[in-house]
């Protein structure tokens, strides 16, 4: 059995609301991370998906400790991020790694590219200036770029060069695991589809683990061993790439399924599309949050809160319905 890298547990992370320029009193909560729990094995990609506002990318921030989790437990390779203070946490920043969403907004425009790649070597006093900038060139070549580019700036590049520079980045301390952060949405499709492929090769050739962060599931399915679904702060889905395409047990899964866009439009979904906003998570619905989006639903699903069980096979699902009706 693989071995397990990292262990999530009982999440959370409220964000304050307050009103008033003078008094600016608290006046509510936004549970943007509800108390999840997952583990992530070694050497897998771990696929992270819904729709935007969930809260998956604060789970990506809070694993990193770039934000500070309101309760539960991050533990990674048996150390608990949370317990730690800034500069052990900086240590563990070695291991883990992020690739941001924007190639455009997470480049230094002032530094150049040799710079950039070179700075994570700097902070952790990794080699030499001369080996660092070996290492730079290695990296280079390593994500697809040429050495030549090691002097210029990064408005001299396309989105997915940056993203690639973005990338030689996060390897540069040899992390164990890194948390890509929707690293292809900000690109064309062709180019995306290049960035899965380099991400993919290089998780063969240096046994990365990653959390793979995105909004789209077409894209999740290419690259995820297994992929949680959340929803409004909580996850409703946890299942292998295959369980979850070839089986999807809750509604709100089969109606992102069924938002996937096919080529031939002759051919007709099974699952209806989702319908109606996300409610908003200042005040989100009682019970289970879905339920007012859900086709399903019943008085129960307004009253209680679903535990994520398994449905059979280590295929979780957070539905009262499923045990109570089969479905």
């Amino acid at each position: 059995m693989a071995e397990t890298i990292l262990k999530v547990k009982d999440l959370k992370k409220y964000f304050p609301v307050k009103k008033g320029i003078i008094f600016n009193k608290r006046v509510g909560t936004i549970k943007a991370v509800d108390g999840i729990s997952f583990n992530v094995l070694k050497g897998e990609t771990f696929g992270l998906v819904g729709e935007s506002g969930c809260g998956k990318s604060t789970t990506g921030r809070l694993i990193l400790q770039l934000l500070k989790p309101t309760g539960g437990k991050i533990i990674f390779q048996d150390r608990d991020l949370t317990s730690l203070n800034f500069e052990k946490m900086r240590k563990i920043r070695q291991e883990v790694q992020m690739i941001f969403q924007d190639p455009y907004a997470s480049l230094n425009p002032r530094r150049t590219v040799g710079e950039i790649i070179a700075e994570p070597l700097v902070i952790h006093q990794i080699g030499t200036p001369e080996e660092r900038r070996k290492k730079v060139l290695e990296l280079l070549e390593v994500v697809g770029l040429n050495k030549s580019f090691v002097s210029r700036y990064p408005h001299e590049f396309s989105g997915g060069q940056r993203q690639r520079i973005g990338i030689a980045r996060a390897l540069a301390v040899k992390p164990k695991l890194i948390v890509c952060d929707e690293p292809v949405s900000a690109l064309d499709v062709s180019i995306q589809a290049q960035i899965i492929n380099l991400l993919e090769e290089l998780q063969e050739k240096f046994d990365f683990t990653y959390i793979f962060i995105s909004h789209d599931l077409s894209v999740v399915k290419h690259i995820s061993d297994r992929i949680a679904v959340m929803y409004l702060g909580r996850i409703v889905e946890l299942a292998t790439y295959s369980q979850l395409f070839e089986n999807p047990l809750h509604p709100y899964t089969q109606a992102l399924l069924a938002s996937i866009p096919v080529p031939d439009p002759r051919l007709r979904k099974e699952r209806g599309v989702l319908e109606g906003d996300v409610p908003s998570p200042f005040n989100p619905p009682p019970g289970c949050h879905f339920h007012t989006r859900c086709k399903y639903a019943k008085d129960i699903c307004r009253r209680q809160v679903p535990g994520l069980e398994d449905q059979g096979d280590g295929h979780l699902a957070a539905c009262l319905l499923l045990a109570k009706e089969g479905r």
